[in-house]
């Protein structure tokens, strides 16, 4: 499995180490860091597109900044209409998704 980030950098599957016929701490504690360094890559490719928490439109990064398919939450949205460009102002709370340059309601 490949993943591609806005910054071109990939993520891909790590080559496991075969298990020994025995137990042996040592494979396992590799086997577990070479995991562990793999979920947190995983981790950090991901929040790159997901934003946590609650926002007003005023307070939402640049749309441009985070790339397409970033995600956010707000509460103070005039419109509710799926694929409109959000605007502040109102009380409604949306999820909203960044195209590459705006904001839009879904």
């Amino acid at each position: 499995m490949t993943i591609k980030t806005k910054a071109n950098a990939l993520t891909k599957t790590p080559a496991l180490p075969f298990a020994p016929v025995v137990y042996d701490r040592q494979y396992h504690d590799s086997f577990n860091n070479i995991l562990r360094q793999y979920f947190v890559t995983i981790d950090s490719v991901v929040s790159q597109f997901c934003l946590s928490g609650v926002y007003t439109v005023a307070t939402l990064p640049g749309a441009g900044v985070l790339g397409a398919g970033a995600r956010a939450f707000v509460i103070d949205s005039s419109v509710s209409t799926f694929g409109t460009t959000v605007a502040g102002g109102g009380s409604t709370k949306v999820p909203v998704y960044s195209d590459g340059t705006d904001w839009k309601v879904g």
